[in-house]
């Protein structure tokens, strides 16, 4: 078969970075050439195809990509496109896919690049076969067997040191961190930093189901586990919270705070939010108001974790997840989402990943009922029922420099 007549597949990468990206298109290039098919990368995302961009391709051979597994970035770049924003160019991105040639697309994203595949499988009719392949330091995606999205475990890793050292800093200080981690919606993530590391507390927003809190509320948790820390002869802790956690915020009451900036989706940019500031501020003041003087610093973890060089884990997991890519198309597979569980390639078709009632790809949450929650709730320092019975609560009120009846007015909703 001469180069003409091969079969293309293409790739492309849609979201923000994760570690192990390079992975997949390297494992995914090789064993496609293998299999006697050329492969073009596709420069810049979905941002080229919607443009029409026919000089945005990247042929790619297994010289460019044997030993790209183990960095960081994406060697194709990456960029966001809101669906609504698009759709009258969504015929510009099929014409594109058209005049390239492309009988295989394989797209490497979270759930924005999820349900841009959905779409384009929809309407392609057959016509070209596309695979998703799950990437996203969110650990968002509905994956079976409860595996991680590739470069979750990457994140974490590195977010955990991160965390550490500040828990050692904090230490040797004599201070507070509040660190707020990436996540969006979630708190897979922060979850995860805050058990590895053994942070003081790790606040998600599953905590808080179905409304709206104040900020001041969000405050009074760390405030709760400041005190109770310091009951204890502890003057220093580390506390993680999910960036999340600012979207149960009302708006009106955050923009008093922050100018609420949005990405390229439309969406409010979440990591840019200083939550750690904003909780910092009403806790410190109330601490203050009653005597008690604690330096607290905030600090946000996430742009240096998403371009980091993968773990093994995450190595192995994308050389996994990009040949499962070839032999899932390679077998007549499409519209489908590919992961690895238990050893084995499986896949979940775009259909049951869509959340017809709310329109969108679904959301794997935190389950605050599982016992992996339990475990991390289990080892945090924070007040909880067993503070109010008469031989804590004593202790508790005369650490914060309040009476007792005060304290329980004060801090008695956080274990309602």
């Amino acid at each position: 078969m001469n180069k003409k007549n091969k079969e293309i597949v293409g790739i492309i990468v849609g979201g923000g970075p994760a570690p192990g990206i390079n992975g997949v298109i390297g494992s995914a290039t090789i064993e496609a050439i293998n299999q006697g098919k050329r492969v073009i990368g596709i420069a810049g995302g979905f941002k080229s195809l919607f443009e029409g961009n026919r000089n945005s391709i990247i042929p790619l051979c297994i010289d460019d990509v044997s030993r790209i597994h183990a960095t960081g970035g994406s060697i194709l770049g990456t960029s966001r496109e809101y669906p609504d924003k698009v759709k009258e160019k969504f015929k510009i991105l099929m014409r594109t896919l058209r005049f390239l040639g492309i009988r295989y697309l394989i797209t490497i994203g979270g759930d924005g690049t999820a349900y841009m595949s959905r779409w384009i499988g929809q309407e392609a009719r057959g016509s070209l076969s596309v695979v998703h392949i799950p990437k996203t330091i969110d650990n968002d995606l509905q994956i079976p067997g409860g595996m991680p999205t590739f470069g979750f475990e990457t994140a974490r890793h590195y977010g955990v040191m991160l965390v550490k050292h500040l828990m050692e800093d904090a230490k040797t200080m004599q201070r507070w961190y509040f660190v707020t981690t990436m996540g969006r919606n979630v708190g897979h993530l922060a979850l995860g930093i805050g058990k590895a590391s053994g942070a003081t507390i790790t606040l998600i927003p599953e905590e808080f189901p179905g409304c709206r809190i104040p900020c001041g509320g969000v405050a009074d948790i760390l405030e709760g586990s400041i005190i109770k820390r310091l009951s204890m002869g502890k003057n220093h802790g580390v506390a993680v919270m999910a960036e999340g956690i600012a979207d149960k915020f009302d708006p009106d009451e955050l923009s008093r705070f922050e100018c609420l900036e949005k990405d390229e989706t439309g969406r409010v940019r979440l990591s840019e939010i200083q939550l750690g500031r904003i909780v910092k501020s009403f806790a410190k003041s109330s601490l203050e108001k009653r005597g008690l003087n604690i330096t607290i610093v905030d600090k946000n973890i996430g742009y240096e974790l998403r371009a980091a060089d993968p773990i093994p884990f995450d190595v192995e997991y994308t050389k996994n997840l990009g040949y499962g890519a070839l032999k899932f198309l390679s077998r007549g597979g499409s519209n489908a989402m590919i992961t690895f569980c238990e050893g084995k390639l499986t896949s979940v078709s775009f259909a049951d990943m869509f959340d017809t009632a709310l329109q969108r790809m679904k959301v794997r949450t935190v389950d605050i009922t599982s016992e992996a929650y339990e475990v991390g709730r289990k080892y945090m320092i924070r007040l909880n029922k067993e503070d109010y019975t008469p031989q804590n609560v004593v202790r508790l009120a005369k650490t914060a420099k309040m009476t007792v009846a005060d304290f329980r007015k004060r801090f008695g909703h956080l274990c309602s």
